[in-house]
């Protein structure tokens, strides 16, 4: 009796409208949080969502093979969580395996206008004097007492240039390949207008190489089906980004702790570039254990320092064995983008992933900064589906 009524068009109508619910949480909670606004209840609206992936989950229609390999994916994340008491891999893993079916491009669209929304109304409530400053004035530690840079109502500079950021990639995405050149110019324009303006070096080199990828793309489409592109992709990310978040942690371990890696003779030099990131590991994390001898393969409940460099927070947050898999997952989504030829995936993973050598916007707790989960989900919903080719 039940079954009349539960059909697989109805099963995939409630699936899409949970997905669309927690997704629309997620990035709204997200959009808050970039605000000078201050909540406190995130983990109840974390729960909220995190149920109602689940039960997406469950209702997805799935073969012996993938049910599985969810259960395994589950139960081992659920595991992480018991170890470091941080539910961050499991609301990843189960919102990722909640986006098999929906409409990327529609989905991706969705996410994009209602950041570009809410991002906006952040800005015009500082512009207008209702909340948030437009320029802030402070000591960021590069040597100016009193260096001015725009905010908007962010909170600072980098919160800002990283939405803008985020705003470029999905558009990348979404209107990158057949977008008409003026418009890429015009992207161009605006997101160097910002990077000089908030004064973000790490925003601007990486914006500077994917605005120009992504107009290498635009001009030489046939770029997609060249193999060396992919390759270099998965060997940057996460062979390369590996390599320098161990550096990093090896160095601060010799600074400040003894032993690790030999640092160079102008490390303070280059520490006044990377605005001591290379200190903060060790200082930010008060049981210091982001420095390279302290890395476990499993973290544990003391791990809950806050640092930028978001590739070593990763194993200093989660461990030595989530991040390798995470690596995996990495490289086999490259390896989707391949069969696939799909070089405007591939620009948004190589880009956040060297952006995340330095920053660690996107090694957070808030699941609506990482929109490419959605890709994610659809990409590997694909290895069962058999769509790889398509």
């Amino acid at each position: 009796m039940l079954s009349r009524f539960f059909t697989d068009e109805s099963r995939s109508k409630i699936v899409n409208t949970l997905f669309y619910l927690a997704l629309t949480i997620e990035l709204v909670l997200m959009i808050v949080e970039k605000s000078e606004i201050h909540i406190g209840f995130e983990s109840y609206v974390f729960r909220l969502t995190f149920f109602l992936t689940l039960v997406a989950v469950a209702l997805i229609k799935r073969d012996k093979k993938e049910w599985i390999a969810v259960a395994a994916i589950t139960v081992f994340t659920a595991v992480c969580y018991k170890l470091s008491g941080k539910n961050d891999l499991l609301r990843i893993a189960v919102f990722i395996m909640a986006a098999r079916d929906i409409d990327l491009k529609k989905a991706m669209k969705y996410s994009f206008y209602l950041c570009l929304c809410g991002f906006s109304a952040i800005a015009l409530l500082s512009v207008f004097g209702i909340l948030g400053d437009v320029v802030l004035v402070a000591d960021y530690g590069r040597g100016i007492a009193n260096e001015s840079r725009l905010v908007l109502g962010f909170g600072h500079p980098n919160t800002l240039i990283g939405c803008i950021f985020v705003l470029v990639l999905m558009w990348l995405w979404i209107y990158g390949e057949k977008a008409k050149i003026c418009y890429h110019l015009v992207v161009i324009a605006i997101s160097f207008l910002f990077a000089i303006y908030t004064r973000s070096r790490t925003a601007m080199t990486v914006l500077a190489m994917v605005l120009f990828l992504g107009l290498l793309l635009r001009l030489f489409p046939k770029l997609r089906d060249v193999k060396a592109i992919y390759i270099l992709t998965g060997l940057v990310t996460p062979f390369v980004c590996i390599f320098i978040a161990v550096l990093a942690a090896g160095m601060s371990q010799h600074i400040y702790v003894g032993g690790g890696f030999n640092t160079p003779d102008n490390i303070w030099r280059i520490e006044e570039v990377l605005n001591y990131r290379i200190s903060s590991i060790y200082y930010e994390a008060l049981d210091r254990g982001a420095v390279l001898c302290n890395w476990k393969l499993f973290a544990g409940h003391s791990a809950d320092g806050y640092f930028d460099m978001g590739w070593v927070r990763l194993f200093y947050w989660y461990g030595i064995i989530p991040t390798a898999l995470i690596a995996v997952a990495i490289l086999l989504v490259i390896y989707i983008c391949y069969k696939k030829r799909d070089p405007w995936t591939l620009l948004i993973i190589l880009s956040v992933s060297v952006y995340t050598i330095i920053e660690a916007t996107f090694v957070s707790r808030y699941i609506g900064r990482a929109f490419y989960l959605m890709i994610a989900g659809v990409y590997f919903g694909y290895l069962f589906k058999g769509k790889t080719n398509e």
